[in-house]
């Protein structure tokens, strides 16, 4: 349980510092390669970090293990931890974590400013998310006890 607090600290300290990258994007990116530089990198360790928290409430769990990064939100969905809908959206974290990791050369700034860089807020509805289910979790131990 202390792995995925952390975990969550973490992903959360990422978005904070892409919150504070958001406003001057669409300047900065295509002419300012370490601006650029530092963007990618933590959407890179944010969408990398969500994927890992999913493996690791899996886990807690004891889930099916998924196959692929996607499949791993999914289950999320599947048992309840995340709506459904809500997980089938977000699983799209898995591929552009995947493109980042393999085809960031071919990065559109008006794809990452306009539409990536303003959708960070799904992030902290996915800990939301994951926070409720592990108080319920925790709550449920309680009774147990």
């Amino acid at each position: 349980m202390e792995r995925i607090r952390y975990k969550i600290g973490r992903i959360r300290e990422h978005a904070t510092l892409l919150h504070t990258l958001r406003p001057d994007c669409r300047e900065r990116f295509p002419v300012d390669p370490i601006f650029r530089g530092a963007v990618l990198h933590y959407l890179y360790l944010l969408a990398d970090s969500c994927i890992t928290l999913a493996e690791q409430v899996i886990k807690l769990k004891k889930l099916h293990t998924p196959q692929s990064y996607a499949e791993a939100i999914d289950i999320l969905g599947e048992c309840g931890v995340l709506p459904q809908e809500f997980a089938y959206d977000f699983a799209a974290i898995a591929g552009f974590r995947n493109f980042l990791a393999h085809d960031y050369e071919k990065v559109d700034e008006t794809v990452i400013c306009a539409e990536v860089m303003t959708r960070l807020e799904d992030v902290e509805t996915y800990l939301r998310f994951i926070e409720e289910e592990l108080a319920a979790s925790l709550l449920e131990q309680r009774v147990k006890s």
